[in-house]
């Protein structure tokens, strides 16, 4: 560009295109990928992905799909953040939790945590964690004016609030100053263990430390509007928002019963969500929760000031393996990061072996500095909302606040969070959704890393001091790897007894090019059962299938090999295979027409991509007696 020409936006040499134009051009890459003959609209279905709460992601969202104005920073409906400065200012809270049951052990992790980053700690007190008598020596060296304490004591949260309170007092520093949340969650306790003949005692309990609060420590919360019993039992991200809507409404009722104003009311509770390595998922999970809660607190006469919600953000347990768990440093690292994003004013990294029993200290200390990283290094704290304005994610927002309102409205109808608890309507909805999630795991429609996809049988394992057993009795407690890890624990038990893993052959036929995709694909199904695949150097056939199935070891076998080659040798090496005592044979690839003839020769099912591994891998151990 010269001198003498105009100044031209870049944007304003090319023509403007519009939807029909992208459609047109998919049904161009559609059709040669022979995936479907769908034009216009259709093309867009083709492409679009159903995720849980009736939302569907399409491929392309445009200006066409942005949704309201939705304000701005600090100010109703709070989508865009809390705070006008949102978290710019010193970035959101590093909480790091702390589940060491002796006083002196934790008192080490703690003073680690608080002198490499941690902002605020997440103490586990009474059964299953520290005594509410040790909680004094746990915090000895703490500047209690300073890190923001926050107790999960579940039944016991009253004696350990008092002695947190006590603590303050005792530290000199002023009660009016300290910060943190006392953790009272009657009915978060309801759900963890399906006990209520304390409700109405732990709900009055809870509604007096409200009031001291609010009195004497303003800055200290009381209570904890818990939505991770809800997650972790295999709910939804609408459910999980529902559930802890109608939970706060029920703390609002109790509170402004017991003499609290509405505002005050407000005040008092922090609500914690689970996040996910679905980034976008949890950026409007977060977004949705802010927009829910302050028409709830609009309709409940709230003012705007105390109408923000305040978040805990809690990297999901459900996501954790316990195979291969270095890769939960990248699950937890993508939840972080989507926490921050969306905006939670306190965040927790759990620690990659969290899943395997009491972290040790390198585990925390990666759990530190992933948060170190992304705000410090990433600084994305210095941004307010950096997911705002992007249509999907506004679009997401408001669908997943829609189908979450809806089941809040179901629950309010029940009778209330606790009435909903009570009948097991909130447990047999959440089951229900686990079921859906559970067979999409199964047919690895949803892969785990280093579990269902890409495991690695011959990893050592690792091994953790074992952790308190979490309270239980009410909602269970699931996680993705489930079904897999029993599969897996059948084939440790089989190389204990034996020295030696169950092995499948994998017969791969013809030339390599041919071959090679459904050998690894192959490899990759049996594996994430624990079962070793062994393979010959060369190509084998009819002639020479027999003798090399007898060398590996295997009791059952796998042809693999392109559908043309199958055409011409299948059935002679299924039939080969099964004379040399082979218990069952797969064959790698749909059956088509040839199913009848394939499982006349001996082939006995078939695996491809999509099909049911867990039952695969479950019958294939039984035929070779794997307990």
């Amino acid at each position: 560009m010269t001198a003498e020409s105009p100044e031209l936006p870049l944007a304003a040499t090319f023509p403007d295109a519009d939807r029909a134009q992208w459609q047109r051009l998919v049904e161009g890459v559609l059709r040669k990928s022979g995936v479907t003959e769908a034009t216009g609209p259709a093309t867009e279905d083709v492409l679009s992905t159903d995720l849980q709460d009736g939302i569907r992601v399409r491929p392309l969202y445009t200006a066409e799909d942005g949704t309201a104005a939705l304000g701005h920073p600090g100010f109703p409906p709070f989508v865009r953040a809390g705070r006008p400065e949102g978290t710019t200012v010193a970035g959101w809270d590093v909480r790091q939790r702390q589940v060491h049951t002796d006083p002196q052990r934790a008192n080490e992790a703690i003073l680690a945590d608080l002198e490499n980053g941690v902002t605020s700690l997440w103490l586990t007190v009474g059964d299953g964690g520290v005594p509410v008598a040790g909680l004094e020596q746990a915090l000895r060296g703490v500047y209690l004016d300073l890190a923001a304490v926050v107790l999960d004591a579940g039944a016991d949260f009253a004696a350990a609030a008092e002695e947190l309170l006590r603590l303050y007092t005792a530290s000199g520093a002023p009660l009016r100053e300290a910060a943190g949340c006392l953790g009272a969650d009657p009915l978060g306790l309801l759900a963890r263990t399906g006990d209520d003949a304390k409700l109405r005692l732990q709900l009055e309990s809870a509604a007096r430390m409200a009031e001291r609060c609010a009195a004497d420590a303003p800055g200290v919360r009381a209570l904890a509007v818990d939505a991770l019993p809800y997650h972790e039992a295999g709910g939804s991200a609408a459910e999980e928002l529902g559930t802890s809507l109608a939970t706060g409404v029920a703390y609002l009722r109790q509170l402004t019963g017991a003499g609290l104003g509405i505002d005050d009311a407000c005040r008092q509770l922090e609500f914690r969500y689970a996040a996910t390595a679905d980034q976008f998922l949890t950026i409007a999970k977060l977004r949705a929760a802010r927009r829910l809660w302050a028409r709830v607190a609009e309709v409940c006469g709230a003012s705007p000031a105390a109408s923000a919600q305040r978040q805990h953000a809690v990297t999901s347990t459900v996501m954790m393996t316990r195979r291969d768990p270095w890769v939960n440093m990248l699950r937890t690292t993508v939840a972080g990061l989507s926490a921050g994003v969306g905006g939670a004013d306190a965040v927790t990294v759990l620690p990659f072996d969290a899943a395997l029993g009491l972290p040790d200290a390198f585990a925390r200390r990666i759990a530190r500095n992933t948060q170190s990283v992304l705000l410090d290094e990433s600084h994305l704290s210095k941004v307010i909302d950096p997911a705002g304005g992007s249509w999907y994610v506004e679009s997401l927002t408001e669908e997943l606040a829609g189908a979450a309102w809806a089941w809040f409205q179901e629950i309010e109808r029940a009778g209330g969070q606790a009435a909903a608890l009570r009948s097991g309507m909130i447990a047999d909805r959440l089951a229900a959704t686990w079921e859906r999630r559970t067979e999409d795991l199964a047919h690895r429609r949803e892969p785990v890393t280093g579990v269902s996809e890409f495991p690695h049988l011959a990893e050592p394992p690792v091994h953790r001091e074992p952790a308190p057993t979490p309270i239980g009795g009410g909602l269970p407690r699931v996680r993705r790897d489930d079904a897999y890890e029993r599969l897996r624990s059948r084939s440790d038990a089989h190389l204990a007894a034996h020295d030696a893993r169950p092995k499948v052959f994998l017969a791969a036929l013809g030339p390599v090019a041919t071959h090679t995709a459904r050998v690894a694909f192959a490899a990759n199904l049996f594996q994430a059962g624990g079962i070793e695949t062994v393979q010959e150097p060369a190509a084998v056939d009819a002639e020479s299938v027999a003798e090399a199935f007898a060398r590996s070891g295997a009791r059952i076998a796998c042809l693999c090999a392109s559908d043309a080659v199958y055409g011409e040798q299948a059935v002679a090496v299924a039939a080969a295979l099964k004379s040399a005592g082979a218990l069952r044979v797969h064959l790698a690839g749909k059956p088509g027409e040839r199913r009848d003839e394939f499982a006349a020769a001996g082939v006995d099912s078939f695996v491809f991509t999509g099909c049911d591994a867990v039952e695969v891998l479950s019958s294939a151990l039984d035929v070779m007696e794997v307990a």
